[in-house]
């Protein structure tokens, strides 16, 4: 089940305006300066506690709750929990009290994992506060599904969508001021609108492995599953302005699919996205003009300013996008909100799309393996490779050089210590290239031996996304002069279609 968290609201007593927040604790530092050194800003919120169930028959406590037969938690120690975080705020609690029950949110289902919903309480010395008390306040978001709003006023909504496990959702990101302000005119917007939307990913052939039997048993019914997000992105839609703007980081089918309902329903609607991730759009999904951004480029959604920014790594034509108001920024898949991104090889290749993941990856592998003269007609494919993994790092820095107050990934929470979220990432990368360098220098020659060194802990169906950071690190590493002498990247080449089609032989599970 669900966990849930106990949030108390406590009123200062000399002013009733105000209530008591808590400095959160940070995240462990890295022990490492290079990381340690980037420091987020101070975050504060109210005292909580975890809810524990309670042991056996709960008896009657000192601690009266008004209100609290509206939600079914019967089952969990609300005494044990009040005492607790009164205690944590330097209050002594042995005298119980009156408190009231004021509301229960519900977390939206952004996964990996079970929701974690909030119950607030309001006692003797409380007033009412609010905990994202805006989530299901905005008038301009009918759906009938669980969303949030945070920071105020930016609206996520995870939508099924065709992307890759552990996640099932991509987070439909919505911005509809409803107090429109006059922006200064100093700024050449690129797009004006009265609403914004990013990276629609809902579509209506929606299918996941883990559903597969539910779906088969609804079709019997005669129950259209797909139908039931396409309706709520239908009815999102339907209720923003005509003057809608619709932003999109890359061109992954689990960020675009839902475009072409936006084009149905809202044919007006104006459509950015870098030149790169346009030419891999189909005219299926948008067959209408567009606006090319490739960074630097300011947006106006009812008056309040957000900053386009050119994020390569994920694929060459990367956005993220920052709310200058909030300071929040929207990384797209460069970050997700557990583990790490993939970085697509071929930047045009989906493989988390429209063809099965080892039909893509042969694919990528056929390109790389074209005779040179074919090579140079593209490019120079391992040196493509080796920018990229570069374009990660710089795009890396320049979110942290930001110091946004927020990341918002497309996939799962949002995490407030960006910082922190980033050098992590930095960390990861550069720890994971050691460890497939020690594999290589331990005798690893082709790309399953590497694979199945470094990656052993991880479900063999995933290998697929982790031989493409392989490749990222082994040209990445060829082009530092850092592999051993007797590792031949042509023998490393040539066991990639091997690879792809021993991979492509196991079961999902």
């Amino acid at each position: 089940m669900a966990t849930y968290n106990l949030a108390l609201i406590l009123e200062n007593p000399l002013n009733d305006a105000e209530f008591l927040l808590v400095k959160q604790t940070p995240p462990p530092k890295y022990g490492i300066e290079e990381y340690d050194s980037f420091v987020d800003s101070d975050l504060w919120d109210l005292p909580s506690k975890k809810l524990d169930r309670a042991k056996g028959e709960l008896e009657p406590g000192s601690i009266v709750i008004e209100g609290i037969e509206r939600i079914n938690l019967g089952k969990f120690d609300f005494d044990s929990a009040i005492k607790k975080v009164l205690e944590q705020v330097g209050f002594k609690a042995n005298d119980g009290g009156e408190w009231r029950f004021l509301k229960h949110v519900e977390e939206a289902e952004f996964g990996p994992g079970l929701p974690v919903n909030t119950v607030d309480r309001v006692g003797t010395l409380v007033v009412l506060g609010l905990i994202n008390d805006s989530v299901q306040s905005s008038e301009k978001v009918n759906t009938a599904l669980h969303y949030q709003e945070y920071p105020p006023g930016v609206i996520l909504v995870p939508m099924k969508s065709r992307t890759s496990k552990p996640f099932h959702t991509t987070n439909l990101v919505i911005f509809a001021p409803e107090n429109v302000k006059n922006e200064s005119e100093d700024y050449n917007f690129v797009a004006r609108g009265d609403a914004l939307i990013v990276d629609p990913g809902c579509q209506a052939n929606f299918h996941e492995e883990a559903c597969q039997f539910v779906t088969w048993l609804l079709a019997l019914m005669h129950f259209d599953w797909s139908s039931i997000w396409l309706d709520q992105l239908l009815k999102i839609v339907a209720a923003l302005s005509k003057k809608l703007v619709v932003f999109v980081t890359h061109h992954h089918a689990d960020h675009v699919d839902g475009l072409s309902v936006i084009q149905k329903c809202n044919p007006n609607a104006t459509l950015l996205a870098h030149e790169n991730t346009m030419c891999r759009i189909s005219k299926d999904d948008w067959s209408l003009g567009h606006i090319s951004v490739s960074g630097g480029e300011d947006i106006c959604i009812g008056g309040q300013r957000l900053n386009v920014i050119f994020a390569p790594g994920h694929t060459d034509g990367h956005l993220a996008l920052l709310h200058v108001d909030t300071h929040s920024l929207i990384v797209g898949d460069h970050c997700v909100g557990q583990g790490s991104a993939l970085l697509d090889i071929a930047s045009g290749g989906n493989m988390t799309g429209r063809s099965g993941a080892g039909t893509e990856f042969t694919e990528t592998l056929r390109v790389s393996q074209r005779p040179s003269t074919c090579l140079a007609e593209k490019g120079n494919f391992g040196l493509l490779m080796f920018y990229k993994l570069v374009d990660y790092f710089q795009s890396t820095y320049r979110f942290i050089e930001l110091a946004p107050h927020v990341l918002i990934p497309m996939h799962g929470r949002i995490n407030l210590w960006p910082k922190n979220m980033l050098c992590g990432y930095l960390k990861n990368r550069r720890s994971r290239e050691l460890s497939i360098l020690a594999a290589i220098e331990n005798g690893a020659k082709t790309l399953i031996d590497i694979v199945a060194n470094v990656y052993s802990g991880v479900d063999r169906s995933l290998w697929v996304h982790a031989a493409s950071n392989v490749r990222l690190h082994v040209d990445h590493l060829a082009q530092q002069n850092k592999l051993p002498k007797d590792f031949s990247v042509d023998t490393f080449n040539c066991s990639l279609v091997a690879f792809a089609e021993k991979v492509a032989k196991i079961e999902p599970k």
